[in-house]
């Protein structure tokens, strides 16, 4: 049974979408095809709705560093972006995507259209997406995927929650014969801060995969991939801050490289399969993923040889605390296709689990003296999904359409699960010496942090899609969801495509998307140090919503945050020369966001005096406080010909996204009468929505290649992106950094058929961001900041030695 090709675009992988066999008997349910170019970035340009179709050679040729897949989405994809932390905590080792200038965790994410789960980590430290818990898509490995489709609308109705911005749906390979690749790769850079040639940042991967027949009646691809690189710094000179003891010992450190600025140390190893086989009337499918990276020498602050947090006995010339984590992820489905009658039909079970060990080393906690230890483990942080999906297809004659309708209904029942376990006691111990409790850099979970929350979520859904004309397309989807812990939702989507001539045609689409509260911002508490009055660290508690310290300050229990989605676009097509734009608005109710950290004489006072306050010297919970509207435009153009003897492809894209505050829920009365001048969303929240992440983003990418040469030339431009700190006391220094562009290059050369050498250089002309000013870089040792998607680890030359048959 064929399913139109439009309503497989349009749904991008419903949750009966798999990939189909390069061998054996034809899949019982029609293959999702998006149309579109072999150039990157590409459009589908028959759906309602913008699509991508990036390919595996795209994201080959991103030069994406040691291999991670969100890094090569950036270098692809329009409205992508993935933010690259230092200096913050856990996601200095975990990171998350981001779409249309949303948050992270408003993206959703599928592997061959299954519901990918979250990462356990909370991102409390990050300025882009924070309080967020994504989808980490460096535990996917690059040479796993077929190809990546990026839905840029409004999706509730078709996936569910979290699918405000789009979603991305991640393709495996399935394909027949061997490949291996070795990569080699290092910065080389100038780093001008300290008038230094540094190279660094060594990094080594290794891939390979092999796809065979399952005699006639299927097919199995497996494959595996380790990537080992080396940490970056990219730290300027040290001047000591003031707040710090000036004593001779401290002093005589200035001028030194203290700190750390840049990517911590990564060794992976992944693991990933994808079959079919089919056994009578029934198709059987599996696939999965598995991974296990190691991290450490993330970036913390020195700790002075004299100040509270050193135990000279220790430490005689001070440390510098290097957090680590452990993270081990894995995901699997099986499932099943078959025809009951005229019906097209899928059930399938998914689990996906990670966990996240977060310790430090180099460290010590200060209030346990010269005994105490100087390597923690601080906490487990653990999330599970399990998914049971039902779908059914079929095709209803319509005499008075131009073709028939297409029905797709559909139940979902899924089960999360998030806990966190307590760090060693010495991570969080009080002891009896002067000094701050817990271990510096790292303080660990206490058994009143520990969570254990879980939920179901039940939901049922229809999609109906049909040619009224030869000209007219429409598609409506609705769903209803249902969760155990908050309550139910309802989305509804309506699309269109009008073909004005053969080579022009419009779309456009409105819908209502939801995003369930996130179980780990339910559940998340922990202690981090964070910026207090100037500039000095304090011990910053994030609290639970539930907590007796938040709920006296006016928690309240999380909603689902709620959009109204709205597109409309062109799609012109000429020989080939291909060209769509696409306008957009998403407003956002009740997002959820952290609230500012919440410090100050009073406050510390209130909150210390409270049962679990001790020691506490700064809080903050989640609220849904803020309403917000994000508008913008995306456009890509793509143009082949044949040129000298080989292809030449052309791609262009630019977005630009722009997000406004449209409403701040007033301060509680509660924590007015502790401090009135505390408000829980202030200029740094606002500033993290608002301009931290750049406006506008545009790609230009030219390929050519004939037989034996393949050569790519990459443009990337990133607007201006701001950044705001509260450091207390009315200090609230701004910088906004300026717009960059990078240039990416890369020749490749087939010896044979079976044998290519790849050398590029990502970031050729060693781009850095605008140097951070006086008030920002930290006296001096954080020299650039984090938030321009340029980065701050300059050029990264690499190559690749491929083999297949």
């Amino acid at each position: 049974m064929q399913k139109p090709v439009i309503f497989a675009s349009l749904l991008l992988a419903i949750p009966n979408v798999h990939a189909a066999p390069a061998a054996g008997p034809d899949p019982l349910i029609e293959e999702v095809v998006v149309i579109g170019t072999r150039s990157s970035p590409r459009t589908a340009l028959d759906t309602p709705v913008p699509v991508d179709v990036l390919t595996a050679r795209d994201l080959e040729s991103s030069g994406a560093v040691a291999g991670e897949l969100g890094q090569a989405l950036v270098a692809v994809a329009p409205s992508f972006f993935f933010p690259r932390q230092s200096n913050s905590g856990t996601s200095d080792l975990v990171r998350a995507g981001q779409l249309r200038g949303l948050s992270p965790d408003q993206m959703l994410v599928l592997v061959n259209g299954k519901r990918r789960h979250t990462s356990s980590v909370v991102h409390t430290e990050t300025k882009i997406g924070r309080g967020t818990a994504a989808v980490d898509f460096n535990t996917i490995p690059l040479n796993a995927v077929s190809r990546i489709e990026v839905l840029r609308d409004g999706a509730g109705a078709q996936y569910g929650s979290d699918a405000i911005a789009g979603v991305v749906n991640i393709v495996l390979d399935d394909s027949l014969g061997f490949e291996a690749n070795l990569g080699l790769g290092q910065h080389f850079t100038d780093l001008d801060p300290v008038d230094d040639d540094l190279n660094d940042g060594d990094t080594i991967t290794l891939d390979a995969k092999y796809g065979f027949a399952l005699g006639e009646r299927g097919v199995l691809k497996v494959g595996a991939e380790f990537r080992d690189r080396d940490s970056t710094n990219r730290a300027g000179f040290d001047t000591i801050p003031f707040f710090f003891p000036q004593t001779p010992d401290n002093l005589a450190l200035a001028g030194q490289r203290l700190y750390a600025e840049g990517d911590p140390n990564v060794e992976e190893l992944s693991l990933w399969w994808n079959g079919t086989y089919t056994s009578g009337e029934v198709e059987f499918f599996s696939f999965g993923t598995f991974s296990d990276r190691e991290s450490d020498g993330g970036g913390a602050f020195f700790r002075y040889p004299d100040s509270d947090e050193n135990v000279r006995a220790v430490y005689d010339q001070g440390y510098r605390p290097e957090t680590r984590g452990d993270d081990t992820d894995f995901a699997a489905s099986i499932g099943a296709r078959f025809e009951p009658g005229d019906w097209s039909m899928e059930s399938s079970f998914t689990y996906g689990r990670n966990e996240f060990d977060f310790g430090v080393d180099n460290s010590l906690n200060a209030s346990l003296g010269a005994a105490s230890p100087t390597s923690f483990d601080s906490g487990t942080y653990e999330l599970e999904q399990l998914s049971i999906n039902v779908d059914a297809v079929r095709e209803f004659d319509t005499p008075m359409a131009a073709a028939p309708l297409v029905l797709a209904i559909g139940a979902e029942f899924r089960n999360e699960q998030f806990k966190t376990k307590q760090g060693d006691p010495a991570s969080f111990a009080a002891g009896a010496f002067d000094g701050p409790p817990g271990a510096q850099a790292a303080p660990g979970l206490t058994p009143d942090d520990e969570a254990d929350e879980d939920r179901d979520v039940i939901s049922i859904y229809a999609d109906a899609g049909i040619d009224l004309t030869d000209a007219l397309f429409v598609n409506a989807a609705a769903r209803f969801e249902d969760y155990s812990d908050f309550g139910s939702s309802f989305t509804g989507k309506l699309a269109l495509r009008l073909e004005l001539t053969d080579s022009v045609a419009l779309r456009a689409a409105v819908s209502n998307s939801f995003r369930a509260p996130n179980l780990a911002q339910v559940g998340f508490s922990d202690t981090t140090l964070n910026f207090g009055d100037n500039r000095t660290l304090i011990r910053t508690r994030t609290l639970t919503v539930e907590d007796p310290i938040s709920e006296s300050l006016g928690a309240s229990s999380l909603d689902e945050e709620q959009s109204f989605n709205l597109s409309a676009g062109i799609v012109a097509t000429w020989e080939n020369f291909t060209f769509t734009l696409d306008a957009f608005s998403v407003d956002v109710d009740d997002r959820i966001t952290l609230s500012e950290r919440l410090f100050g004489d009073d406050l510390v006072a209130f909150v210390q005096a409270q049962p679990g306050g001790a020691n506490v010297e700064s809080v903050r919970f989640f609220t849904n406080a803020v309403d917000t509207s994000t508008e913008g435009v995306e456009a890509v153009l793509t143009w082949q010909t044949a040129l000298a003897g080989g292809r030449l492809d052309v791609a262009a894209s630019y977005s630009y996204a722009e997000t406004d505050i449209d409403d701040l829920r007033a301060t509680t009365p509660e924590l007015t009468a502790v401090d009135p001048s505390l408000v829980l969303v202030g200029v740094e929240e606002i500033n993290t929505l608002e301009n931290a992440a750049p406006k506008h983003k545009g790609l230009l990418t030219t390929t050519w290649s004939n037989d034996r040469f393949d050569a790519m030339v990459r443009l990337a431009y990133f607007g201006s992106a701001k950044r705001v700190f509260n450091f207390g006391g009315g200090f609230e220094p701004e910088q906004t950094y300026g717009e960059e562009v990078q240039v990416d290059l890369e020749v490749g050369y087939r010896f044979t058929d079976q044998l290519s050498l790849t050398v590029g250089a990502s970031n050729l002309f060693d781009e850095y961001p605008d140097l951070s000013s006086d008030d920002i870089n930290y006296f001096g040792n954080l020299p650039y900041d984090i938030l321009s998607p340029i980065g701050v680890n300059g050029r990264y030359v690499y190559s690749r030695l491929s083999f297949s048959m």
